[in-house]
């Protein structure tokens, strides 16, 4: 179930699936857990999405606040879903620069952009260096080593 709502998140926004599981990685968030923010703002679910999101996101599903809040905090494909195409508004919003994108994802500060996309960096190096290892222990099985 993971993988095919990371895919179908991915290919609906235009998205690289890759991103998604590194800025899960990033976000650190589960179903059902919402985190309180130094501005007393809250974030909700596996992609930790701000409550300040909630009136664009129940716009683009055509729901109410109550139900996109409930389903971004107990459904994972609909937080996927929202943090894709949050991703996808700000990548637009840069003008197609994913790199700019992935950090209004998080902020529109220029500090705080930049602690995100380091964050996104080291995450990527660390899944990376896992599929690398993983990949070279496939080989020496194979390999019957």
């Amino acid at each position: 179930m993971v993988m095919s709502c990371l895919s179908a998140a991915a290919a609906v926004h235009r998205l690289p699936p890759g991103v998604l599981v590194i800025l899960l990685n990033v976000e650190g968030g589960q179903l059902g857990r919402v985190s309180q923010n130094t501005n007393d703002t809250v974030d909700i679910g596996p992609m930790q999405i701000n409550q300040i999101w909630i009136p664009a996101v129940a716009r683009h599903w055509r729901a109410s606040q109550a139900a996109t809040r409930d389903a971004l905090l107990n459904n994972f494909c609909a937080n996927v879903e929202a943090g894709a195409w949050i991703l996808r508004t700000a990548i637009d919003e840069a003008h197609g620069d994913f790199w700019e994108g992935v950090g209004l994802y998080h902020s529109h500060s220029s500090q705080h952009k930049t602690t995100y996309l380091r964050l996104v960096l080291q995450q990527a190096l660390r899944l990376q260096g896992l599929a690398t290892r993983s990949a070279t222990l496939q080989q020496t099985v194979a390999a019957g080593g």
